[in-house]
C-alpha cells in the first residue's frame, strides 16, 4: 500500500514538474524578448527609444497602417522577414518590416539592426523612423517609403522597362549607391548584401539604399572579419565565401555585378542562360576579355549609335571588371570606385556639349590635369586591362593601378 502511494505520488510530482515545464516553454515561445529580458534587464527593448533615439510603435497601430499585413501590401520578402507598405494616422508612407516568427536569431538581428541604422545619416540611405517596444507580439521595423521599387524591379523584374533608364540616369544610381558604400566603410560598416534589390529608387530614380541585416561593423585595428559567409548568390565575393573573410573589398566586388546589371540589364544569376555564363560575373568577365563588351551592353543604351554613350560605358565595364578580380587586393576601394564613375560622369556631360566628337577623338584625347582619376581604354581592343592608370582618391591615402605584363600591382601613396 506505501509502494502505491509513493507511485502515485511521484507520477502526480512529475506531471505537475512537466506541465510548470510546458508552461514557461509556451510563455517563451510567444514572447520573442523573455529570454533577453530575464538575462538582462538593461538590455530591454523598451529602452531603445532612449539609447538609439527612435520612435516606439506599437504592434496594433503598425497592424492598422498595413491593413494587418495584408499579402497584398507585401513589398518583398528577404532572408530575416517580408516587408510591407503602410500608411500611419499621421498620413507618413512607410515599409514594415516583420521578421520571421522561427528566426532564433531575431532578437539579436532586430538590436543589431536598429543600432546600425540610427548611427548612420546619409541622403541616399533608407531612413528608419522607428522600432516595436518591447512589450510588443513582434519585432518590427518601421522605414520610410520608397515609391518606386527597385533597380532589380526596373532591369529585369516586374516593372521591367529599360527603356526608362537611359544611360545618364544609370550611371547616376552607380555614382549615388558607391556613395552609400563610401560612407558605409568610412564609418566601418561593411554592408554585405549590396545587390540591386537592396537598392530602392523614388519616382526621380534618386537612390535609397536599404536592407542591412547583414551588415557589421569592424574595429578600426582590424583588417577583416571572419565570418561564415551570408550574402545573395551572384553578388557573393568568391574570396569571402571561400576563406571566410569579410572585408570591404567584399562590398566592392557585389558592386562590381550591379554595375555590370546596369550596363547589361541581365540578372545576377540566370539558370536559362548557359552552364558557363548562369553567373552574370562570369558572363561578363568572359566577354571583357574577348573584347566583346558590345555583346553585354543592353542595346536600349544606344551604345551603337552614340560613340560617348560607348565610351563611357567601356570605362565603366573596365571599373567593374576591376571590382571583379578574384583577389581582393587587386580590387579597387569604394573611394577609388567612386572617383572613377563621377569623372566618367564629367566627361559625358563635357562630350554632349559637342556632338561632332567621334569616339577616337574622345579615348585619344589627353586627360586634363584635374582628371587624374579618369581611366581610357586607348588600347582595350588589345587588351580587357590594358591601360597604366592611375587612380587617386580624394581622400589622403590613394591607389595606383598598373599592369606589369601578366597581371596588375599596387602601390599606396600617403599624401602629406
Amino acid at each position: 500500500m506505501d509502494l502505491l502511494v509513493l507511485v502515485i505520488a511521484g507520477s502526480v510530482i512529475i506531471l505537475i514538474l512537466s506541465l510548470i515545464i510546458f508552461i514557461i516553454w509556451c510563455h517563451c515561445k510567444s514572447s520573442p524578448f523573455s529570454y533577453v529580458l530575464s538575462k538582462n534587464k538593461s538590455r530591454n527593448l523598451d529602452d531603445i527609444s532612449l539609447s538609439f533615439g527612435v520612435s516606439l510603435f506599437t504592434y496594433n497601430e503598425l497592424e492598422d497602417a498595413s491593413q494587418n499585413f495584408d499579402p497584398s501590401h507585401e513589398l518583398g520578402d528577404g532572408g530575416f522577414g517580408a516587408v510591407y507598405y503602410g500608411k500611419l494616422k499621421d498620413g507618413r508612407e512607410v515599409a514594415v518590416k516583420k521578421l520571421h516568427e522561427h528566426n532564433y536569431n531575431r532578437v539579436q538581428h532586430f538590436r543589431n539592426k536598429v543600432e546600425i541604422l540610427t548611427k548612420l545619416r546619409h541622403p541616399n540611405l533608407v531612413v528608419l523612423y522607428g522600432c516595436t517596444s518591447g512589450q510588443s507580439r513582434e519585432l518590427l521595423l518601421v522605414y520610410e517609403y520608397v515609391p518606386n521599387g527597385t533597380v532589380a524591379d526596373h532591369l529585369h523584374g516586374e516593372q521591367a522597362n529599360p527603356y526608362l533608364l537611359t544611360w545618364p540616369i544609370r550611371i547616376n544610381i552607380a555614382i549615388e549607391t558607391a556613395s552609400v558604400l563610401v560612407y558605409l566603410h568610412a564609418s566601418d560598416i561593411i554592408h554585405r548584401d549590396v545587390k540591386t534589390t537592396n537598392i530602392l529608387v523614388d519616382n526621380n530614380f534618386c537612390v535609397k539604399v536599404a536592407d542591412f541585416g547583414l551588415s557589421r561593423l569592424i574595429s578600426n585595428n582590424v583588417t577583416h572579419v571572419s565570418t561564415a559567409p551570408q550574402g545573395t548568390p551572384g553578388y557573393l565575393d568568391p574570396q569571402y565565401h571561400q576563406h571566410y573573410q569579410l572585408t570591404d573589398k567584399s562590398d566592392v566586388y557585389s558592386f562590381g555585378v550591379v554595375l555590370i546589371e546596369l550596363i547589361s540589364s541581365m540578372a545576377a544569376v540566370d539558370l536559362n542562360r548557359s552552364k558557363e555564363e548562369i553567373s552574370l560575373a562570369n558572363l561578363a568577365l568572359n566577354k571583357i576579355q574577348r573584347c566583346a563588351i558590345d555583346e553585354l551592353i543592353d542595346p536600349v543604351l544606344g551604345s551603337n549609335t552614340n560613340p560617348e554613350i560607348m565610351n563611357m560605358i567601356t570605362l565603366v565595364a573596365e571599373l567593374a571588371f576591376r571590382c571583379l578580380q578574384y583577389d581582393s587586393d587587386m580590387r579597387p576601394t569604394m573611394n577609388e570606385v567612386l572617383d572613377v564613375l563621377m569623372d566618367i560622369q564629367a566627361m559625358g556631360r563635357i562630350d554632349a556639349y559637342d556632338s561632332t566628337k567621334d569616339l577616337q577623338t574622345v579615348t585619344m584625347q589627353p586627360l586634363p590635369e584635374t582628371n587624374d582619376a579618369l581611366v581610357l581604354l586607348k588600347d582595350f581592343l588589345h587588351s580587357p586591362v590594358s591601360v597604366a592608370s592611375e587612380w587617386q582618391s580624394n581622400n589622403s591615402a590613394s591607389t595606383t593601378l598598373s599592369i606589369n605584363g601578366d597581371g596588375m600591382s599596387k602601390k599606396n601613396h600617403i599624401n602629406t
